[in-house]
């Protein structure tokens, strides 16, 4: 599932302690629960529209078995941004960013974000609005939301999406990702809701069909969690095996002159020169791509909490201002499935917290082989190897 709705469950249990006690939240008898749902959304203000598109959601089993079968991600930084990054993209995003150029003039006047980084978007989530997803938006929120794995992440949306359709944005049989996500940057209902932008001015903020508004409404989104106007977000490094190794990490953020003290420089042999304070990402190790990352990185991390996704939609967006293919170097052998798995339960072993053990390679599990490392005076740069867990 895509990872944007993670944050919204720690939001939806504050708003249950401030308000009043809504209806039974999930579970239960499928038709009392939506009337649950009606008498919420007529509170809310929602019109007959919106309460007729309600009346007619359903449970959709296929929404179901997607939320249960998603797979283990376990693809190296390499081998996604190979497969995502290619020609098609490429190619129609500079034509996209050409065709919308006063659009995408506009939305870096505005709210601060560079036309490439908002065309990376486009490009990773529907290919430029070609493949918008076939499940009934409405539908999917209801089965999500009454479902009891996760109720607290799906229940906040439906009632913004009934105000979409309330008010002519969408059609009731809107369809996009089985999450729920819609449009063609695939945002989800209360965001549209919040940040909305009618771009083409013709009244309503159509995120399926109107790049203008896909285009607007994307970069007030992204202004929204905190994109700093003027600053970089990513550049491609070279770094010196005398580095400090254990100063990298996206989160270890150190000044620009510190970075050049210690001998990195652009990987076309440039000096860094001034910049906000910045950390190094590694995605597979020191003797693989290495980025300096910055503030507006964090950005990515807010629409997608994946770091191999993220690292991609930024070098992407760097591909389409201009910038070389990356460096992929020679990196190490890594580790995948059930010898990741392995690794994280000798981790856990030491005494690491490394989350659940399911063999991803996630930022917890990169700290605990970091701070292995150290002890067991390897380079830490955080990528666990073979001979890694043959020392543990």
């Amino acid at each position: 599932m895509n990872t944007k709705l993670a944050a919204l469950a720690a939001l939806f249990a504050c708003s249950l302690a401030a308000g009043p006690a809504l209806a039974q939240q999930c579970g239960g008898d499928f038709d009392a629960w939506k009337k649950g749902v009606a008498d919420e959304a007529r509170q809310a203000g929602i019109g007959q529209v919106g309460l007729a598109a309600l009346d007619g959601a359903r449970v959709d089993q296929k929404v179901l078995q997607r939320d249960r079968a998603q797979g283990v991600f376990s693809q190296t930084f390499t081998e996604f941004a190979g497969r995502m990054i290619n020609s098609y993209r490429l190619k129609n995003g500079a034509a996209n960013l050409k065709k919308y150029a006063d659009v995408f003039a506009k939305a870096e006047r505005d709210y601060g974000v560079p036309g490439p980084v908002i065309a990376a978007f486009w490009a990773l989530e529907t290919d430029f609005g070609a493949v918008q997803g076939d499940f009934s938006t409405l539908d999917a929120l209801v089965t999500l939301a009454f479902d009891c794995r996760r109720p607290q992440l799906f229940r906040p949306q439906i009632v913004p999406l009934l105000t979409l359709i309330d008010r002519g944005d969408l059609p009731a049989d809107v369809k996009g990702a089985w999450a729920g996500e819609i449009g063609q940057t695939q945002m989800l209902p209360a965001d549209i809701l919040a940040k909305g932008i009618d771009g083409d001015g013709d009244g309503h903020v159509d995120m399926r069909r109107s790049a203008p508004d896909v285009i607007l409404t994307t970069a007030n989104n992204l202004r929204s969690h905190g994109w700093r106007a003027g600053e970089p977000w990513m550049v491609e490094v070279t770094v010196p095996e005398s580095l400090p190794w254990e100063q990298a990490g996206i989160s270890m953020r150190h000044p620009l002159s510190q970075w050049s003290a210690w001998g990195v420089t652009r990987h076309d042999g440039a000096p860094l020169g001034a910049g906000p304070d910045a950390g190094l990402a590694l995605p597979q190790g020191r003797k693989g791509p290495a980025f300096l990352v910055f503030p507006n990185y964090d950005i990515y991390l807010e629409w997608n909490q994946s770091f191999v996704y993220t690292l991609t939609a930024a070098h992407l967006a760097a591909r389409l201002a201009g910038d070389p293919k990356f460096d992929p170097g020679h990196p190490e052998e890594g580790l995948t499935g059930e010898s990741m798995k392995l690794l994280q339960s000798k981790l856990k072993a030491h005494g690491h917290d490394v989350g659940e053990i399911d063999g991803v390679l996630g930022a917890m599990t990169r700290e605990a082989v970091r701070k292995e490392q150290l002890r067991l005076g390897l380079p830490a740069d955080g990528w666990p190897t073979p001979a890694l867990l043959a020392n543990l």
